[in-house]
C-alpha cells in the first residue's frame, strides 16, 4: 500500500488544514459535485506481478495497494461474483414529520401507515411487526389510501434510478406490496408533494400535485395510467389537496396564501378561489382541511382559526379560534365529531358535533407538536409529530406512548454493541439514542446539551461508549445508566471517527483537522491518557481500522491516502511493504487491497462514505451516496466486484456495521435521518 501521497486530490483548491468538507457531510454532502457511476470512464486497473501491487485511480489519481506476500495468482480482468448472502430489510425506525404531511394513517388490519426516507412502512403496533413497500428509489413524500382500503398510493422525489429516477406515483397493494401502477415519469418535476383519491366514483380517479414553480396539479385514471386533465396550481407551496367526498369531480387544495376549489369538466380542470372577506383575518398558510358529514369544509391555518366553508361555496361560513399559532391537522371522525392538532401549542382539540371543545389533550414537549392525526380503532389515536415521532394515545386520556421515535437531523454516528443485542446512533440534532435490536425500540435517549454528535464506538466490554462531537470534543457514556465518564477536548473540528482497540487498550480518535489522537484507556474504559496525535496526513481522516493485535493503525483521508501508524508512539510507518500482512481486526477503510473492488465505473473516491466487514471475514457491506448499501464476498480484490445492491435510503448512507453474530446489518441515512436493521439471509 502507498506511503502518503505529495498533493493534494486532483483539482482540489489548496485549503487550511481540515477545511475541505467530510464526504457525504452537511458541508459536502449529497448534493456537492460528484460525478455518477458510468459517467466518466476511468483508467483501468493496473497490477505489478514483481512488487505485488494493485494500482486502481481515482479521478485520475493513483492509488497504490499492496498485496498480502501469499496471495496466490491475481489478475486484474478476473471477476468476482456477487456473495450468496443476502439483505432483507427487518425494522425502519423512524417516521418523516419534520417536513411532510397528511402521511400517517390506519388500515383495517390495525396496521398504521407512513414513510421514512425511500420506505413506506405498515406497521402493527399492537403485534409490533412491520411490513416494507420497497418500490420507490428516493425520498417518498406523500400517500393516500384508496377507498378500497387495500390500494395505496404514493409520490416520490426524483432519485438515482436510471429508469425510474424522475418523480412519480406508485400506486400499490398494501396486502402482497406489489406495485400496480406507475404514473407520471416524466411529467411531474422536483417531487410529487400531493396525491388523493377520488370517492364519489369509487376511487377511480387520483390527483397530483408536483413541486415544479407552478405546483401543476393532475387527474389521472390511475387504472389506465392515462392522464386526464391537468393545471397550474400556485406559485407558492402547495402543501395539501383531496377529492371532495359527496361533489362529484371536485377537489380542494391548500397551501401558502391560498385556497383552491377545483373543478374536472370535460377533462379540463377549473380553479376558484377561496375567499378570505376583511372581517376574517387571511392567514398566512391555509395548512391543513377536512371534511364534515354534510359535506362542508373545515380549514386549519397558520393564526390558528378553523374556517368553516359551506358545502359548494367559496366563502366562508363560520370561523372558530382554536389554536395559539398553527394548525397541522384535522381530522373528522364518523360519529360527526373532529380533532385539531395545534403547533405552537402542542395541544390536540376534540370537537362535538357543534363545533365546541369538549376535550384538550398536551403533547409531550420531548416528542415535539403535532403533524398528522390519526383516529385509530375505538377510543384510539396516533400522533405523528414534527420531531419525527408517532405517539399512541386515547382521546380521553392524557398519557401518550411513543411508539415511533427518531433523529430530526443528520444522523452519522452508529455503534453495534459487542455482545448484546443493542445498537446506538448519534447525529447532528444533538440526540444520542440506545437501541434495543429484537423489541425494535430504544431503551433510552439523551440530549447532549451543546454539541452535535458525528461519530460512536462501544468499549470491546460493552460498558462505555465513546462519541465523537462536531465541535473538536469527545466524551464517554456510561451504556448503562447514560452518566458521563470523561470529557475531552482536541481541536476544535468534528471527530469524524472514535475506534477502540480490540484489546481496549487504546482509543483512536480521527479528526477533521488531519490528525489522530491517541489515549490509553485504563479501568475497564473509565480512564484516558494521551498517549500523542498522529501527524501526517495531508487532509481529513475518512476511516481507521486497528490491527488484531491493537499494535498498529491504518488510516484513509480524503485525498485517498493510505497511511499506518505505531500506536504506542503515533509515529507514521513510512514502508507500506512492511505492512502488507497485518491481520486487522476490522476493516472498515474503504481504499485498500481488500476493498479495491468496491469501487464501481466511474466513482470518484467519495461516492463509498462507509464499509464494514462482517466478523466471521465472509462478507463486506458498504453505504454509498446513492442510497445503497451493497454487499460483496470478502476479500473484495477484483476492480469492480460483483455485489448486491439494497435499497431503502434515500440520502447518503453515513455508517454500516454487522451486529455482533452478523445475523443482522445497521445502517444509518444523512438527510434522511433513519436508521434500518437488516437482516443477512
Amino acid at each position: 500500500m502507498s506511503a502518503r501521497p505529495s498533493s493534494a486530490r486532483p483539482g482540489a483548491k489548496a485549503s487550511p488544514r481540515g477545511s475541505t468538507p467530510r464526504p457525504g457531510s452537511a458541508a459536502g454532502g449529497r448534493n456537492r459535485p460528484r460525478s455518477s457511476p458510468g459517467k466518466k470512464p476511468s483508467k483501468e486497473a493496473l497490477y505489478n506481478p514483481d512488487e505485488g501491487w494493485v494500482r486502481i485511480y481515482m479521478r485520475g489519481r493513483p492509488i497504490t495497494m499492496f498485496m498480502p506476500t501469499e496471495a496466490g495468482d491475481f489478475s486484474v480482468k478476473a471477476k468476482q461474483e456477487p456473495p450468496a448472502e443476502k439483505l432483507k430489510l427487518e425494522w425502519v425506525y423512524g417516521y418523516r414529520g419534520k417536513d411532510c404531511r397528511t402521511n400517517l394513517h390506519i388500515l383495517p388490519t390495525g396496521d398504521i401507515v407512513y414513510f421514512m426516507a425511500a420506505v413506506v412502512i405498515l406497521h402493527n403496533v399492537q403485534e409490533n411487526t412491520q411490513r416494507h413497500y420497497m418500490g420507490h428509489n428516493d425520498d417518498v413524500k406523500c400517500i393516500a389510501i384508496h377507498p378500497n382500503t387495500v390500494t395505496i398510493a404514493s409520490g416520490q422525489v426524483a432519485g438515482h434510478d436510471k429508469d425510474e429516477g424522475k418523480p412519480h406515483v406508485r400506486i400499490w397493494d398494501s396486502v402482497n406490496l406489489n406495485t400496480l401502477h406507475v404514473l407520471g415519469l416524466g411529467f411531474f418535476d422536483r417531487a410529487v408533494c400531493c396525491v388523493g383519491f377520488s370517492k364519489c366514483d369509487k376511487g377511480v380517479q387520483l390527483l397530483a400535485i408536483d413541486d415544479s414553480n407552478d405546483h401543476v396539479l393532475s387527474v389521472w385514471n390511475w387504472e389506465k395510467e392515462k392522464k386526464l386533465a391537468d393545471s397550474k396550481s400556485s406559485g407558492d407551496p402547495v402543501v395539501a389537496a383531496e377529492f371532495h367526498p359527496l361533489i362529484e369531480n371536485q377537489m380542494v387544495s391548500c397551501g401558502k396564501g391560498h385556497l383552491l376549489f377545483w373543478t374536472l369538466d370535460n377533462n379540463k380542470v377549473v380553479k376558484k378561489a377561496g375567499i378570505f372577506e376583511k372581517k376574517h383575518d387571511k392567514p398566512k398558510f391555509v395548512l391543513c382541511f377536512t371534511f364534515a358529514g354534510n359535506g362542508d369544509l373545515l380549514t386549519g391555518d397558520s393564526n390558528g382559526n378553523i374556517f368553516i366553508w359551506a358545502k359548494g361555496s367559496n366563502r366562508i361560513s363560520q370561523a372558530i379560534k382554536a389554536h395559539e399559532g398553527q394548525i397541522f391537522s384535522l381530522v373528522m371522525l364518523q360519529d360527526g365529531r373532529f380533532l385539531s392538532g395545534g403547533g405552537k401549542d402542542r395541544k390536540v382539540h376534540i370537537f362535538d358535533t357543534s363545533y365546541d371543545v369538549t376535550v384538550t389533550l398536551v403533547l409531550p414537549e420531548s416528542t415535539g407538536p403535532c403533524r398528522c392525526l390519526c383516529p385509530g380503532k375505538d377510543k384510539d389515536i396516533y400522533v405523528g409529530t414534527t420531531r419525527n415521532a408517532i405517539l399512541h394515545g386515547d382521546m380521553e386520556g392524557e398519557t401518550f406512548t411513543p411508539d415511533v421515535v427518531a433523529h430530526t437531523d443528520e444522523c452519522w454516528g452508529l455503534a453495534v454493541h459487542p455482545n448484546q443485542s443493542l445498537f446506538l446512533t448519534c447525529a447532528y440534532d444533538k440526540h444520542v439514542i440506545m437501541w434495543d435490536a429484537e423489541q425494535h425500540r430504544p431503551l433510552w435517549m439523551k440530549t447532549m446539551e451543546e454539541d452535535p454528535c458525528q461519530s460512536a464506538c462501544f468499549h470491546p466490554n460493552g460498558g462505555v461508549v465513546a462519541l465523537g462531537m462536531k465541535t473538536g470534543r469527545w466524551m464517554v457514556l456510561d451504556a448503562q445508566n447514560q452518566d458521563l465518564v470523561t470529557v475531552h477536548t482536541d481541536g476544535n473540528e468534528q471527530h469524524d471517527i472514535v475506534r477502540y482497540s480490540p484489546d481496549g487498550n487504546y482509543l483512536a480518535v480521527a479528526s477533521h483537522d488531519n490528525y489522530i489522537y491517541i489515549y490509553a484507556v485504563t479501568e475497564e474504559g473509565r480512564k484516558y491518557s494521551k498517549v500523542g496525535r498522529c501527524s501526517g496526513h495531508s487532509s481529513f481522516v475518512t476511516h481507521i481500522d486497528w490491527s488484531a493485535d491493537s499494535n498498529y493503525l491504518v488510516s484513509n483521508s480524503g485525498d485517498y491516502e493510505i497511511l499506518y501508524w505505531k500506536a504506542e508512539n503515533c509515529r507514521q510507518i513510512p514502508s507500506a511493504t512492511s505492512m502488507r500482512d497485518t491481520e486487522w481486526a476490522t476493516f472498515t477503510c474503504v481504499f485498500g487491497f481488500p476493498v479495491c473492488g468496491i469501487w464501481q465505473e466511474g466513482s470518484d473516491g467519495t461516492d463509498i462514505n462507509s464499509a464494514c466487514r462482517s466478523h466471521s471475514g465472509a462478507i463486506l457491506a458498504t453505504g454509498d451516496d446513492f442510497g445503497k448499501i451493497n454487499l460483496f464476498s470478502y476479500p473484495v480484490t477484483q476492480p469492480k466486484a460483483g455485489h448486491n445492491s439494497n435499497r431503502g435510503h434515500s440520502s447518503h448512507v453515513t455508517a454500516v456495521e454487522f451486529s455482533s453474530d452478523d445475523t443482522r446489518l445497521f445502517s444509518t441515512g444523512g438527510r434522511d435521518m433513519s436508521c434500518m436493521q437488516w437482516k443477512v439471509v
